[in-house]
């Protein structure tokens, strides 16, 4: 078997980098999310607020089949997500072609999950090298360059103990970005940070943004929304509630229950 992805999964997307088309997904008897419709263009900042348990961090981990979804259809950059369809039935992929598929998607946690046994340099060279096949010679001379992307030149032999929290979330990102994904997910990638720390990771997906990379961005970071964002979703119990352009929604929002959320945030 090959790593690339079957023919059968490409089924669509209309020239979106991400179509979502009425997703549900359950744990047990807990309906996370309810028939979820949205769609990213490529190049897009989408950011996505809402209290929590909305379900807007199951709704990422579903674009890049970390949770498997209950019904409904995902693409990403035209690729039917962890499934192939023939007809009109749908197959589960197998594992090494889901991988094949997450390839294209990067990931950015709450959390940094970094090696702590690897360097900055080890951490972001790791995946090229094991997944991709990269030589080592390669992966380092691009992770080096990735890591002063970042604002880490100056890092790239220290280790996860001997970095801040902020610092530690820039090495995830250029980890993330060392697999040239076409799509980046960021799952409230300042919360677990000081409050200090928080303004170094966001300029660095600012910096993102301007250069053109696709992102879905679940986030508290209402200023991050209205001046970084290109369209704005506020979710609560497993819906999209409301949608528009960021500084629209903010100031003037349509549905009440987006008026006493941000009424508690703003």
């Amino acid at each position: 078997m090959t790593d690339t992805i079957p023919e059968g999964a490409r089924a669509g997307g209309d020239g979106l980098m991400v179509k979502a088309e009425k997703v549900h997904k359950s744990f047990g008897r807990v309906e996370v999310l309810k028939g979820i419709d949205l769609e990213v263009k490529p190049g897009e900042v989408m950011c996505v607020i809402g209290p929590s348990g909305s379900g807007k961090s199951t709704f990422l981990r579903c674009v890049n089949h970390l949770e498997k979804i209950n019904a409904g259809r995902l693409w990403v950059n035209g690729h039917l997500v962890g499934y192939r369809q023939k007809g009109d039935k749908l197959y589960e992929l197998r594992d090494r072609e889901v991988s094949a598929q997450r390839r294209e998607i990067g990931m950015v946690f709450q959390r940094f999950n970094l090696f702590p046994h690897m360097t900055a340099l080890g951490n972001v060279m790791e995946a090229p090298v094991r997944v991709k096949g990269e030589s080592k010679a390669k992966a380092r001379e691009r992770a080096a360059v990735l890591l002063e992307r970042v604002g880490l030149g100056d890092k790239v032999g220290n280790y996860p103990a001997q970095l801040s929290g902020g610092q530690q979330q820039r090495v995830a990102i250029a980890r993330a970005l060392a697999m040239e994904p076409a799509l980046m997910l960021f799952d409230e990638p300042t919360s677990a940070l000081d409050p200090e720390l928080v303004g170094e990771v966001l300029d660095v997906m600012k910096q993102l943004a301007l250069d053109g990379m696709t992102m879905v961005v679940v986030t508290h970071e209402i200023g991050f929304a209205r001046e970084v964002g290109d369209s704005l979703v506020f979710m609560d119990d497993g819906v999209v509630v409301e949608k528009g352009v960021p500084r629209e929604v903010l100031s003037n929002p349509q549905h009440p229950r987006t008026r006493d959320f941000l009424s508690k945030v703003l």
